[in-house]
């Protein structure tokens, strides 16, 4: 081995799962090594989707300026049959619970390229593009990676020879969904036993042009097809293969074209950036964790993309990770906190593909009569004098570190516009972020233990009081309309942004926070300046 690196955390795979958990770790201020085997960023679109949630994420990762620039918003999303009827409708026009908007399409390059800059702005990260792993073990103390540097020729890696190790804490495999580390550790998938294969073509048109509807689903038994945004500027069609198609002969640029001819996308009026057929599946890893390497991203799930919720919910892994970890480094924290880890995201991903398999059993008939029995069913729905188009899902995570027994638990919270300090904004960056806790009004933190403000401060939380005497306002209402939601006079939220719980009372509080406290195992000794958020006591601090 030519070079021994030692580092905090090792991340194997630099998409946007990898990218994303390298970049939250080195905001608070952690070693990080992380390698792809590509030499450089993949340059070709695959997701194009993310909502209001991963907003909020990148919002705290510090990049939503950036991100700002390189997306489109849609206003809402229809599917419709053969004949063109309306069967449903999602209106995309607005904010979602988290702050930002419903949906914003991206090229996924551009994306990349922002989170790229962002990583590298930081000394304390190593990234090392060509490198592949090609060896891992671990011990007591932590886990050694052996890596080998490469070069691509004719799309493929190779490998060139110079070698290097890792030694790290803790090591993540976010290496997608032929990912060396899980095979490497022999994890299996569960698997739902949805596959159907899909020609997805991107594609730049070279004239403006209206879309209307701008993202839409059509139905049509003859060829189920998605078309959506691929970000400004750029449009995606994804065409279902039909039985008898075959993977190797649909995947030619002949017939791109052909499939995107009655949508008057030629060569003469549009540039292919990409074809590809991928099938989609629902999968997910049967363990998250090993010992000190943990599963993220492609490399722990797969889904179909009817839900628009594959990078998305690699986002909320890297979240997910990054608060856990940070808490174990900085020793606020024992190692059994990752324990948490897998069986949450694997239980919250689970609806998300579940929900997604289900969206694609409605789309992916291509059996006629079937078609029309399902367009006869939903037509009568959506003419209905009250038809509302149903809400997206609100998964809940799986068992972990929540409260089970309070309200609200395991479930996202809110954002909203508040004021504070002579500043008006989202609460994460007027108030801030990290673990907080919510109080309706100035006399419910007076409830406040000892110990539990002790706890609370050790691991920086921010604890945010609303009403005339708390001294944050509530510019939208979207905080009180949370308390009455929930029928809460408190609640704590965790860094992820989802609900560790609510107090339904007064007295109900501080035992809402011992038990927090003794799963947090928190000792109260650790320096509150080296956390992400501020220790609060009473009004909020910045």
């Amino acid at each position: 081995m030519s070079e021994l690196y030692s580092t905090d955390v090792a991340i194997v795979g630099y998409g946007p799962t990898g990218q994303l958990l390298a970049l939250l770790l080195a905001r608070r201020g952690h070693r990080v090594l992380v390698c792809d085997r590509w030499p450089d960023l993949y340059p070709l679109p695959r997701a194009v989707h993310f909502d209001d949630e991963i907003g909020r994420i990148l919002q705290g990762a510090g990049m939503m300026a950036d991100v700002n620039r390189i997306i489109h918003r849609p206003h809402d999303y229809e599917w419709r049959n053969a004949d063109r009827q309306l069967l449903l409708k999602f209106d995309w026009s607005g904010h979602g619970r988290s702050g930002w908007p419903t949906a914003s399409f991206f090229a996924q390059p551009e994306l990349e390229a922002v989170l790229d800059r962002h990583v590298k702005t930081h000394p304390s990260v190593i990234v090392k593009q060509g490198w592949s792993a090609t060896g891992l073990s671990q011990d007591d103390e932590g886990v050694r990676v052996d890596l080998e540097q490469g070069t691509v020729r004719d799309g493929q890696w190779e490998a060139s020879g110079a070698r290097c190790r890792v030694r790290a804490r803790y090591l993540v495999g976010a290496d997608g969904a032929n990912s060396f580390l899980r095979r490497s550790l022999g994890i299996g998938m569960e698997d739902l036993g949805f596959a159907f294969n899909w020609l997805v073509v991107d594609a730049i048109p070279q004239t403006q042009r209206l879309w209307e509807p701008e993202c839409w689903q059509l139905c049509d038994p003859a060829r189920p097809t998605t078309v959506v945004p691929g970000g400004p500027g750029r449009r995606r069609w994804e065409f279902m293969l039909l039985p008898g198609e075959q993977p190797q002969e649909m995947n030619r640029a002949d017939v791109a074209w052909r499939l995107l001819a009655p949508w008057d996308i030629t060569p003469e009026n549009a540039v292919v950036e990409r074809h590809a057929v991928y099938t989609f599946r629902g999968q997910w890893a049967k363990s998250w964790k090993a010992g000190k390497v943990m599963l993220a991203g492609d490399a722990a799930h797969l889904m179909p993309p009817f839900a628009g919720q594959g990078m998305c919910s690699g986002m909320r892994d890297a979240l997910g990770l990054a608060w856990r970890l940070d808490l174990i480094l900085r020793g606020a924290s024992n190692e059994a906190l990752l324990d948490s880890y897998g069986p949450e995201r694997s239980g919250h991903v689970q609806d998300l593909i579940r929900f997604s398999v289900q969206l694609g059993k409605v789309i992916c008939i291509s059996d006629p009569l079937a078609a029309q029995a399902r367009d006869r069913e939903m037509t009568a729905v959506c003419a209905a004098p009250d038809y509302r188009a149903p809400p997206p899902p609100k998964p809940q995570l799986g068992f972990g570190m929540w409260d089970a027994d309070a309200p609200g638990a395991g479930l996202l919270a809110p954002q909203g516009l508040v004021e504070w300090n002579g500043r008006t904004g989202l609460f994460d960056d007027v108030v801030g972020s990290g673990f907080v806790l919510l109080a309706k009004d100035a006399g419910v933190l007076a409830q406040l233990s000892a110990e539990n403000r002790a706890a609370l401060d050790a691991v920086g939380s921010v604890i945010a009081a609303f009403g005339a005497d708390g001294g944050v306002r509530d510019v939208e209402g979207i905080y009180g309309g949370y308390f009455a939601e929930l029928g809460c006079v408190a609640v704590l939220v965790r860094p992820d942004c989802y609900a560790h719980g609510g107090a339904a009372s007064l007295s109900a509080l501080n035992p809402l926070l011992d038990r927090w406290r003794a799963g947090l195992d928190t000792p109260t000794t650790v320096s509150p300046a080296s956390f992400h958020g501020s220790p609060q006591t009473g009004a909020p601090l910045r």
